[in-house]
């Protein structure tokens, strides 16, 4: 990776909004670390059954929300590689309900899309617009839903 400081930036954030911040140090937007929870995506996660992942309180479950966003950064891995489509967004949040078995494979498929994407990064020599607003979009979208996932999940605290 070209030692970008935008990327190297960009990429520190998608970092903690998937790994989450480092207890006990400020983060750039993540709450909660200074008492040593980790509110990341993947931490936020794992602290989920999969029967809680699969209920939808507020119209789209948990597991909906992390299909989704595994598929957005596996889109976002073949849309720079030169893959235009047709993608199916409406699919992308399958399943919606999970068992024990399912919630895992989720959640490594998650990790999965984001160390794709992470290496995607990496192997950028020269940031264009395309790239940049893409690992940007994909920052504001893992953001989104981890929102969303932590509102759901407050009701089973």
């Amino acid at each position: 990776m070209t030692e970008s400081p935008v990327a190297k930036g960009l990429l520190e954030i998608l970092r903690e909004a998937c790994e989450g911040g480092i207890p006990g140090q400020g983060t750039a937007f993540l709450d909660g670390t200074r008492d040593g929870v980790n509110n990341g995506l993947f931490a936020t996660l794992d602290r989920v059954s999969a029967e809680h992942a699969s209920s939808g309180t507020f119209g789209t479950s948990i597991a909906a929300h992390a299909a989704h966003t595994a598929y957005h950064m596996e889109v976002v891995v073949r849309w720079t590689s030169g893959d235009r489509g047709p993608f199916d967004w409406k699919g992308s949040f399958e399943p919606a309900v999970v068992d024990d078995a399912q919630w895992a494979a989720t959640r490594t498929r998650l990790r999965a899309g984001y160390e794709g994407l992470v290496t995607l990064a990496h192997g950028v020599k020269d940031w264009n617009e395309d790239e940049t607003g893409g690992l940007a979009g994909a920052i504001a979208h893992v953001a989104y839903h981890l929102g969303a996932i932590r509102l759901v999940a407050k009701q089973f605290a």
